[in-house]
């Protein structure tokens, strides 16, 4: 009645009127049959139809006109699919083009907009309530919804669209938009996922989202954004590089961290998705600090008691994401950049905390373990610390040893166990500080024996040997990676006794898993017992491979190879084959690891044996039973020990390195002929001598280097001595050339007032002046002694100078040295003119000393005969003077005549240092031409080096030309011989320069 109502209002139309009717008993007649539902559709669709059709107005006009009844009919939709989404299929494909055409053309009006988002959203969902999922409709459900989102993105610009709206801050738009992006994303992601890439600023628009202040929409913007980050590392980056990492860490800070609601389980999610299988981001993570920040996230209290669901789901999160960080599949770099980062933040001592705390859930104390393995696992540092972790126990007890006790204790729970094994595989990974530390638990030196503590060695040992097949299993795995390349372990492990019984003697460690592994179908045990048996095999391989000596061991004991031949012979089951793959692994590590030092074990024997029992065709195809195991194949995918039973626990993760390393060995090893092993080792040993010759060519150039390099050095210290010098006695030469000039202006200056001097006054003046002059020429001697001084420093640094060069001369013998020598007589050369000069310039000292004694003569004598008796009292004052006078002039010329005697005894000194140099001189001459003989004997020896280099070279490429003949895998040294052909060429360049 009210659509007719309004119809009329806007055409007075009888037809109208009438089809109106008609389309209303239409929907009374679905009343009447109980579908309601159906009604409001019916009077919804076709009502607008028949008013637009007989308006000659268009279906979307009529919406925009008629808001009220627009807003009345997307209430009645909403309230239709909200109780059911019975009539999705009708709703979408009848609607959804004019739902689109409402959300081109109408953005103005916020209310339609928000009512359209939000049918769009609940036409392509598909969470259904829990009485409508049906198991024979679910899919045909996914496929409807996977359809009506084909049809929204069909149009690039509708996600265009929907993303200018999630820009309104009206709630009424904003959220439903959320929730239809998400929806659209959960579909059909790939695609969605590509046109907000290319949208412009499309990402950028979605991280604001995480700043709103309403903590609906931020909280459904998170699960937006994992939706959006998922297996696509080009969003994943720009989402990170959005301060996406910042949001995140506040948001999970805000809500209480662990402690924290479901909130902070959709920011872990979102962070394990920016962060996992993401290089970039990961480093950008590391790099920004934000790994510190996680440290409160493990703070636990010491009540751990009542941990709700959503804390152990979280914390559960919180470990996954350190382990994303570490894990082993990441770049060793990026890993172990980690690594160091979390012992220097403390997480890695916050992470052992909770490892030894008391009360924790189990999942929980399962992850931890194995987050701490990989924390660890290959980083020294890590490693040293954990080995150092106690737990809280009376007395303290390490943390290996309680972790192992774990191990080996069957009544616990799987899942721990094998986390455990992991971790202690990490401790020993890469880190042979920690291997023998472990092994040295069981040497005979180091075993407790009060017995008071329980080490980790006698806890494998009880593993190794108790009636459990999974401790049996576990032992020998961690013994095993307690021996992973080292050799040096592997020997001092043959030490180790075992006290059996009461009254028999001990027996090796060695032969009491051979007696196990021959008795294993007659011990009772709980489990597997082709697990045992396993894991004994797999520590034997791993004990006796390259370990000559272990072999030698093996072999003593006369039972061992026929149990292996008998093992390998026979017709088993498939349970067993495994067994005899690993038995043929173990005799044939016997044969190929055998250094022929028994002669009843020797290789040959050893192969006639398997060709005469099991056949060379039999034993390869058990030999290849191993890699052809489907729990070969899971085991070595990854390093964690992750296993759905006991039962599938068969293989190590490293053991299957060491299987595909010996295969194809030891498959060429037996079909190899007693001549073809002959030859096989004179090519080893003359290999071998190669190698030893040319490691000592390659350390005798290594020192020649090092020494070249320290004499460089020595002569450029003693070219810039040399040139400080030099300047030094430039500088002098120069100051002494300014004293002469000054010298020579007062003598012209005494001669004038000489001239002058022709009456009393003039007398009395020049009687003034002269005490002046006398200060002065005293000041220019003083100054001469000074630099007489200088000098005679400066000839004993030169002094000295020589005699270091006499010790060099005496230290060095080489070419390099010669040139040394050479440079050292130079210098002498350099220093005997030196010395030249130095006498000249005493020499004209002396005189010009001279010359001012015969000054003083003259003016004593022009004094005395200047002399006349003054007037009154002035001539006893002018006597006086004249006296004092006298005086001064004869106390001058004394210490004038003491310094001239003393530079006469300096200039004797002279001449003998003079006459020393020159004997050094020639000495270092003799000596140069010495040298220079046992330079050419050098390089003659040298050149007869390099031919019998030659002649080796020549016969080790014919020896390994037989070896690719023969069909033996040959290393390429190429860049070991160039490496080396450079290190010559760079000693001849040398020699020809020197």
């Amino acid at each position: 009645m009210y659509l007719s109502v309004v119809c009329f209002r806007f055409r007075n139309s009888v037809i109208v009127s009438l089809h109106l009717l008609y389309w209303m008993i239409e929907g009374m007649l679905y009343v009447l049959s109980s579908h309601y539902q159906r009604c409001v559709l019916y009077f919804f669709y076709c009502a607008m139809n028949v008013y637009s059709a007989f308006c000659g107005i268009p279906f979307k006009s009529v919406v925009f006109s008629l808001h009220h009844i627009a807003n009345i009919i997307f209430n009645t939709t909403l309230n239709v699919l909200f109780s059911g989404q019975k009539y999705r299929l009708e709703v979408g494909f009848q609607a959804m083009e004019h739902l689109i055409n409402v959300l081109q053309t109408d953005r103005s009006d916020s209310e339609i907009i928000g009512y359209t988002l939000d049918t769009l959203f609940n036409i392509v969902s598909n969470d259904l309530e829990e009485e409508e999922q049906e198991e024979n409709s679910q899919k045909q459900v996914d496929d409807l919804g996977r359809q009506f989102t084909e049809i929204f993105i069909k149009q690039q610009e509708n996600v265009t669209l929907l993303l200018t709206f999630l820009e309104e801050f009206d709630f009424q738009v904003r959220w439903p938009g959320v929730k239809l992006l998400t929806s659209l994303l959960k579909q059909q992601g790939p695609q969605v996922q590509q046109i907000i890439l290319v949208s412009p600023m499309g990402v950028s628009r979605l991280m604001d989202l995480l700043a709103d202040s309403r903590e609906v929409i931020r909280n459904d913007g998170v699960l937006l954004l994992q939706q959006l980050t998922k297996s696509n590392a080009a969003i994943q980056k720009i989402v990170a590089f959005e301060n996406a990492f910042e949001r995140l860490l506040d948001i999970v800070t805000d809500e209480g961290n662990s402690d924290g609601g479901i909130v902070v389980e959709d920011c872990l999610l979102l962070l394990q998705n920016l962060l996992k299988n993401n290089n970039s981001n990961q480093n950008f993570f590391k790099e920004g600090s934000y790994i510190q920040r996680m440290k409160p996230w493990f703070e636990v209290g010491d009540d751990n008691s009542g941990w709700s669901a959503q804390k152990v789901t979280n914390l559960h999160l919180m470990l996954q994401l350190v382990r994303v960080l570490v894990s082993p599949t990441n770049p060793p770099g990026a890993t172990s950049s980690c690594q160091k980062t979390m012992f220097h933040c403390g997480l890695l001592q916050q992470l052992c905390t909770i490892l030894m705390a008391t009360g924790v859930p189990a999942d929980i104390l399962t992850e931890t373990i194995n987050t701490v393995s990989e924390v660890i696992r290959g980083c020294q540092i890590n490693q040293d610390y954990f080995a150092s972790v106690n737990a809280p126990s009376n007395p303290p007890r390490s943390a290996i040893v309680v972790l192992l006790m774990s191990m080996v204790n069957e009544r616990q729970p799987f899942v721990l166990r094998c986390a455990v094994l992991y971790c202690f595989q990490c401790f020993l990974y890469k880190n042979q500080k920690g291997q023998g530390e472990i092994v040295s638990t069981l040497l005979p030196s180091t075993i407790d024996a009060t017995g008071n503590s329980v080490s980790a060695g006698q806890l494998l040992c009880g593993g190794l040997f108790s009636t459990d097949s999974l401790s049996n299993w576990c032992a020998a795995v961690a013994l095993a990676h307690a021996l992973q390349d080292n050799a040096t372990l592997k020997e001092q492990l043959l030490r180790v006794q075992l006290a059996t019984s009461i009254g028999n003697p001990p027996v090796s460690l060695l032969q009491q898993c051979t007696n196990i592994l021959s008795q294993g179908d007659k011990i009772d045990r709980r489990g597997s017992k082709v697990q045992t048996r396993v894991g004994l095999l797999m520590l034997l391989c791993t004990w006796l491979s390259d370990c000559p000596i272990a072999v030698t061991h093996f072999l003593h004991n006369s039972a061992n190879i026929p149990f292996l031949t008998g093992q390998i012979a026979e017709n088993l089951g498939e349970e067993e084959q495994l067994v005899q793959g690993l038995c043929a692994l173990l005799l044939g590590i016997c044969i190929y690891y055998n250094d022929n030092s028994l002669e009843n074990c020797r290789k040959e024997k050893l192969k006639q044996l398997i060709e005469k029992r099991i056949g060379k065709e039999n034993f390869i195809e058990k030999l290849g039973f191993i890699s052809k195991h489907e729990l070969y194949s899971r085991a070595a995918q990854k390093p964690q020990p992750s296993f759905s039973s006991p039962d599938h626990m068969m293989f190590d993760h490293e053991f299957t390195k060491l299987v595909k390393e010996l295969e194809g060995i030891i498959t060429k090893a037996i079909y190899k002929s007693s001549e073809e092993d002959k030859q096989e080792e004179e090519v080893k040993k003359t290999l071998e001598q190669h190698d030893n010759i040319v490691t000592h060519y390659k350390k005798v150039i290594r020192e020649q280097d090092q020494q070249l390099e320290e004499l460089k050095q020595k002569v450029n210290t003693l070219k810039s001595q040399n040139e400080q010098l030099q300047t030094a006695v430039t500088q002098q030469m120069s100051q002494i050339q300014q004293h002469k000039d000054q010298y020579n202006l007062l003598k012209v200056q005494l001669g004038k007032d000489n001239q002058h001097h022709t009456s009393h006054s003039d007398t009395l003046q020049m009687n003034g002046i002269q005490p002046e002059e006398i200060s002065k020429l005293q000041q220019e001697i003083e100054e001469l002694k000074n630099k007489h001084e200088v000098l005679q420093g400066q000839l004993r640094e030169k002094d000295s100078v020589i005699e270091n060069m006499k010790s060099l001369q005496s230290e060095t013998g080489t070419n390099e040295q010669s040139s040394q020598i050479t440079a050292g007589l130079e210098h002498g050369n350099e220093l005997h003119r030196e010395l030249e000069a130095l006498r000249i310039q005493i020499q004209s000292q002396s005189l010009d000393i001279s010359k001012l004694q015969s000054e003083k003569q003259e003016l004593l004598q022009q004094m005395n005969t200047a002399s006349v008796p003054a007037l009154g009292d002035s001539s006893a004052v002018i006597a006086a003077k004249n006296s004092e006078l006298e005086g001064r002039l004869l106390q001058e010329i004394k210490e004038l005549k003491n310094d001239v005697k003393a530079l006469s005894e300096e200039k004797a000194l002279l001449k003998q240092h003079l006459d020393s140099v020159n004997s050094t001189v020639a000495v270092l001459q003799n000596e140069k031409s010495k040298l220079q003989q046992e330079v050419a004997e050098s390089k003659k020896e040298q050149d007869d080096l390099l031919v019998l280099l030659a002649d080796q070279d020549q016969k080790i490429l014919a020896l390994k030309n037989k070896l690719k003949e023969l069909g033996e895998p040959v290393e390429d040294e190429d860049d070991i011989e160039s490496g080396d052909q450079g290190d010559e060429d760079e000693e001849e360049d040398g020699e020809e320069e020197d």
